[in-house]
């Protein structure tokens, strides 16, 4: 029997979840899928990051610690609207071997069809993130072309000069950095040239 996990979002406090909660176990049910938690979030946009859906970020936790065998939601939309964060999701349930179960769109990695679909879906992932290299990659080089400079500003012959003394001074790497207002991987490159 599979362990099942529900999770139910709603967007606004207005709304309820009670009935996706209701088909989603008559699912379970008749799956023969025992539902071992239930993860509400209420009143939460689905634009939001993992990190403000509390819930989510639980289920994502519970996921790799393999406390279920298949996530249960209502619709693709109620796990996230940003489509980066949702592969990224995705990719994470198939990596820890838990199936993905979405009712309006009939997705179901239990079954050959779903797992087929779900590959399918990893390939356009991997195509939108090689669209997105591609236009990062032409905005570097237009950029270069145009002759600007890339990369941080480099850091100037007097800060280098302050870096040095303070180091060799016996002064650590973290107390130099706060005292010139500086990143620590700054001062440890020039103590590193030095």
């Amino acid at each position: 029997m599979k362990r099942a996990a529900l999770y139910l979002r709603v967007s606004t406090g207005g709304q309820t979840t009670e009935n996706q909660r209701q088909a989603l176990e008559t699912v379970a049910n008749k799956s023969d899928w025992r539902v071992v938690g239930v993860y509400r979030d209420h009143a939460v946009s689905g634009a939001k990051g993992r990190q403000e859906r509390p819930e989510f970020d639980r289920l994502c936790r519970d996921a790799a610690q393999r406390k279920f065998d298949v996530v249960m939601a209502w619709s693709v939309d109620r796990l996230g609207r940003s489509l980066q964060d949702l592969v990224t999701f995705l990719n994470d349930l198939k990596s820890q071997n838990v199936d993905l179960f979405l009712l309006q769109q009939g997705l179901d990695t239990t079954s050959s069809s779903g797992r087929a679909l779900f590959q399918m879906l990893g390939v356009f992932a991997e195509f939108e993130r090689e669209i997105i290299r591609e236009r990062v990659n032409a905005g570097l080089d237009r950029a270069r072309a145009s002759g600007k400079t890339l990369g941080r500003p480099k850091t100037d012959a007097d800060t280098v000069r302050r870096v040095q003394a303070m180091l060799k001074g016996g002064m650590g790497i973290l107390k130099t950095a706060k005292a010139l207002k500086l990143g620590t991987g700054t001062v440890q490159r020039i103590k590193a040239e030095m």
